[in-house]
């Protein structure tokens, strides 16, 4: 459902905080090349003629899930085709959305203990904030030889609307009322460079098994008082503060990155 007005994907997600379903919310750190633009409405040029709009997705958060796939051996080609199966090239905006871990045989950080080594959605509601207006879509899934058929998929889809709230709700986006009691760095600074010196000495010698190098740290805040998560987003947002990004599957592109705070 096109809406001609620009809404916020973030406030339209805080307004179903009060949903037991889960929630998601990506968000592209610039327009992407490749990302197929929504159809948002037609207009008129004097003579009759109508010309259908087109606008790149700004933000887009889902609810509930169509399906989802989750995995605790690495992301493979199988994996692939196995969400492969729910996309379509004629409904590019049909997408899953997650993410992979860099090192799936390695064990398991804490944030990443109920994903697996990968974890996407195909939300069932998503609304999409586009340049000058948003998209209120949903998708249902269903696959008659798991008996998960058309009917039960639809009945799921009408069970989540009746939690779905039509408004939005205002989020802080200037400070948070908290304060930083704890700190601490994964790995520590000194670590931190050790790693980078060998990696960059791996990059400059001849060692030909050396394909990609990730280096990543983690930050871990404990504050005084409870975060809402969502308005962490917002300020994130506001910053342009860069987190890890997930990833974003359509039918057509296999690996588009599609979330940076």
């Amino acid at each position: 459902v096109p809406i001609r007005q620009r809404g916020d994907a973030i406030e339209w997600l805080q307004a179903q905080r009060q949903s037991s379903l889960p929630r998601c919310f990506f968000s592209a750190r610039a327009p992407l090349p490749d990302t197929p633009a929504l159809a948002v409405g037609s207009s008129s040029n004097g003579n009759g003629s109508h010309k259908e709009q087109w606008e790149q997705p700004v933000s887009v958060a889902g609810v509930g899930s169509a399906v989802f796939f989750r995995g605790t051996d690495p992301f493979s080609l199988h994996d692939w085709r196995a969400i492969k199966r729910f996309l379509s090239r004629d409904c590019p905006m049909i997408r899953a959305y997650g993410a992979i871990r860099f090192d799936a045989s390695s064990d398991a950080s804490v944030e990443w203990e109920d994903y697996g080594a990968f974890y996407f959605v195909v939300p069932q509601v998503e609304f999409s904030e586009l340049e000058e207006g948003s998209v209120l879509a949903t998708t249902i899934a269903w696959d008659d030889s798991l008996s998960w058929t058309y009917q039960s998929a639809v009945d799921e889809l009408q069970s989540t609307l009746h939690e779905i709230s039509p408004c939005s709700v205002k989020v802080n986006r200037s400070t948070l009322q908290t304060a930083i009691v704890n700190l601490n760095h994964v790995p520590t600074k000194a670590s931190w460079d050790l790693a980078v010196t060998q990696a960059l000495r791996m990059i400059k010698g001849s060692q030909t098994e050396l394909v990609k190098v990730v280096l990543a740290r983690c930050s871990r805040y404990i504050t005084d008082t409870c975060i809402d998560p969502l308005e962490l987003l917002a300020c994130l947002k506001v910053c342009c503060i860069v987190v890890p990004s997930p990833h974003c599957l359509r039918e057509d592109h296999p690996a588009t990155l599609v979330y940076t705070g």
